[in-house]
């Protein structure tokens, strides 16, 4: 763990106390009285694995993948039949793997979850750029998907080959798109790549808003010790330049910033799984996010399915929070967003957020990295740069640790971060 992240959280918990994750879960999950609940549902399939993902994927065999939707499933109705009557969830999304792989069961995995949440903003799920055709777009939408996001990385054959990516037919996704409307379609960039420049961001940007983008999402190449890939990162200075760069521009053009990463034509077309103050997880590497727990299933699809057919949740670990820790959680991954209410913090956490961290607000407004207007804070450009220069140690100091251990280790005794 950096220096840096192990201080930080020390400052901000008020406590050495690390966060310690052990191997063991709750039998009944208590989001009962969950305010802003998410649903994510994970489908670890792949055609082809990206040696610069991280995520958790295997290679796709349709045997493989009905055993596990069939997993997948039940996990749905053993969740979800743990309170009685049907829960209020904000969203449901589906990530992976590929996620259309499975498109002709989709709608099945809907029903299953309608019949324990009313889902009220909406259903997202990610698409590789293959599959963005009529048939499996309608398949989607007639299956009640709202809302899809298209990993398309880059337009730019100098960047597909960096990345060991298929050439993205512009023109095909335009057509299909036209056919087949969402309600928001979003497009996936992978930014500061080597010797990647502000025009050829740009030219991606534009390309996507072009044929049929109303979102579009530029996440930092982040280069994860545990995956073989082999691209360097992009120093931070630059990084920093073309990140700006690239706001600027987009705020030129009118697009509304949804977060640190993400731009849309209007304020209506959103895509994020991430900020949610509750959320629960369904499939292998799937978390969940409750008042006072966090836990992440296995990453193993063999023994996911087992746990199951056992009726068991298939649980790695779970980490209880202190008070102090799930501050610094919810606060975290609400400044995704680039702005956090004071009146949000004190409503999930019944205390002023000025009486917890007014003196860490007060020097990040000092410092230049936030604004504050009627108790609302923004990032500004500085801000949001310096959000992303924390999480890129975050992620290598906490995500990269456990994923990488839980990438060989189904079930781990316990981590400590």
């Amino acid at each position: 763990m950096s220096i840096l992240t192990k201080l930080t959280r020390t400052w901000l918990t008020r406590s050495p106390k690390p966060f310690l994750f052990r191997n063991e879960y709750d039998r009944i999950l208590p989001y009962s009285d969950c305010g802003q609940l998410g649903l994510y549902v994970h489908i670890p399939f792949c055609k082809s694995i990206c040696g610069f993902c991280p995520y958790c994927k295997v290679p796709y065999s349709r045997e493989e993948c009905d055993h596990y939707l069939d997993a997948l499933i039940r996990e749905i109705h053993l969740v979800g039949g743990m309170m009685p009557g049907k829960k209020k969830a904000t969203s449901l999304y589906f990530g992976g793997g590929t996620p259309a792989l499975a498109a002709d069961r989709i709608g099945e995995m809907i029903r299953a979850i309608r019949e324990h949440f009313e889902i009220t903003e909406g259903i997202g799920l990610e698409l590789h750029p293959d599959n963005v055709t009529p048939d499996i777009l309608r398949t989607l939408r007639d299956a009640g998907v709202t809302k899809i996001s298209i990993g398309v990385q880059s337009f730019q054959k100098k960047y597909q080959k960096i990345l060991g990516r298929a050439p993205v037919d512009a023109e095909t996704l335009k057509n299909a798109l036209a056919e087949v409307p969402f309600e928001t379609v979003s497009m996936d960039f992978i930014f500061a790549l080597p010797a990647q420049r502000f025009e050829d961001l740009k030219a991606d940007l534009d390309l996507a808003f072009e044929i049929g983008a109303n979102h579009v999402a530029i996440y930092p190449f982040i280069d994860f010790r545990f995956t073989p890939s082999t691209v360097k990162p992009m120093p931070n200075k630059e990084k920093r330049a073309l990140l700006d760069a690239i706001t600027r521009y987009c705020e030129s053009k009118g697009y509304s910033r949804g977060s640190v990463w993400t731009f849309s034509k209007n304020p209506e077309a959103s895509y994020s799984s991430m900020t949610r103050e509750n959320f629960l997880g369904f499939g292998c590497s799937a978390t969940t996010l409750l008042k006072d727990q966090f836990k992440i299933n296995t990453f193993s699809v063999g023994e996911y399915c087992k746990r199951i057919d056992q009726g068991e949740l298939p649980t790695s670990l779970t980490l209880r929070f202190t008070p102090r820790q799930r501050m610094v959680y919810w606060l975290f991954w609400t400044a995704y967003s680039t702005r956090v209410r004071a009146a949000d913090f004190e409503t999930f956490f019944g205390i002023p957020l000025k009486k917890m961290y007014g003196f860490e607000f007060a020097l990040a407004k000092a410092l230049g990295f936030l604004t504050e207007e009627n108790g609302t804070y923004r990032m500004t450009l500085k801000g949001a740069f310096y959000y992303h220069y924390y999480e890129n140690y975050y992620t290598l100091a906490y995500i990269d640790k456990m994923w990488g251990i839980l990438r060989k280790e189904a079930f781990p005794e316990q981590i400590t971060l």
